[in-house]
């Protein structure tokens, strides 16, 4: 009984003592490296997003290839072909203001590019 007590008290002690925590300093540019990491994301979805919107162009051009004439299966590809373009100008529209944005962050605030 004695040692349950004792060894609950050793491990509730060590609990409460406070630990040191040795962390590392950034002393260079936080500001650059968010904006690096944001960019980083940014290109990733922008990347990510032509890849749908080029696999959904594949598959309305081969849907239109392969309608055998059915008006239902061609106005559905159509409309696939124009939505993934839509979408695609959309993602390079994104791409390009993204950019914009950055080159006039970095001009306000200074910057490492």
């Amino acid at each position: 009984m004695k040692k349950a007590i004792f060894l609950q008290s050793l491990i509730l002690t060590s609990l409460i003592v406070p630990q040191a925590a040795f962390a590392q300093q950034v002393t260079t540019g936080g500001v650059s490296q968010i904006q690096t990491f944001i960019q980083s994301v940014i290109q990733v979805l922008i990347t990510l997003a032509g890849l749908v919107s080029v696999g959904f162009f594949v598959w309305g051009g081969f849907g239109y290839i392969t309608s055998s004439g059915n008006p239902e299966a061609l106005d559905r590809s159509k409309k696939t072909i124009l939505y993934s373009a839509i979408g695609l100008a959309i993602v390079l529209g994104a791409f390009v203001l993204s950019n914009v944005v950055t080159q006039l962050a970095t001009t306000a605030f200074g910057g490492s590019h």
